[in-house]
């Protein structure tokens, strides 16, 4: 190892113990109060009709920056069938952003990324699978009051094609604990 190079690993070493004993002192002065800002939600849909049959379970966690702005993270699994003749399950995830213009009105921003098969089957014929990656970048708007929200939002990248949603609009309901 030349001199240069152990001097900037020696250097890089000292400021890693340096930053690691200033965020454990930091740390030991607010143990609890990372949990205390985190909330937990989700949602659980269930539709049935002539032949058709949809279950999903979404559940969620944000972090509670301030009283006006949150991040966090989300899972989603669906399954979907239609006459025992297609079905589809449908895993993924995604990150979002909350941001309270005032205490009423909420902005959202949500990125998903969905892992789609789906399965055909044709009279006569082998069944068909498709397996993909579908993409989604939703804005949104929404009431809020207390730790429930109310509103819509669009995907921008929606694609008729590919995407598993009816249209690029969507209503939604959230609820944080």
């Amino acid at each position: 190892m030349k001199k240069t190079e152990f001097r900037c690993v020696g250097k890089l070493f000292f400021i890693a113990l340096f930053l690691l004993g200033v965020t454990k002192s930091f740390s030991q002065d607010n143990k609890n109060e990372f949990w205390q800002h985190v909330r937990f939600g989700g949602g659980i849909g269930l539709s049935f009709g002539d032949g058709f049959f949809s279950g999903t379970l979404a559940p969620s966690a944000i972090y509670q920056f301030n009283d006006q702005f949150a991040a966090g993270v989300a899972l989603n699994g669906t399954y979907a069938s239609l006459k025992n003749d297609t079905n589809a399950t449908i895993l993924g995830g995604s990150v979002l952003a909350l941001y309270n213009v005032i205490p009423e009105i909420q902005l959202s921003a949500e990125f998903e990324e969905l892992h789609v098969t789906r399965k055909y089957k044709y009279l006569g014929s082998p069944d068909k699978t498709r397996n993909y990656w579908y993409p989604a970048l939703f804005l949104g708007v929404g009431f809020h009051s207390n730790n429930f929200t109310i509103g819509i939002r669009y995907d921008v990248l929606f694609d008729a094609d590919e995407s598993i949603y009816a249209s690029a609009f969507a209503p939604f309901v959230r609820v944080y604990f």
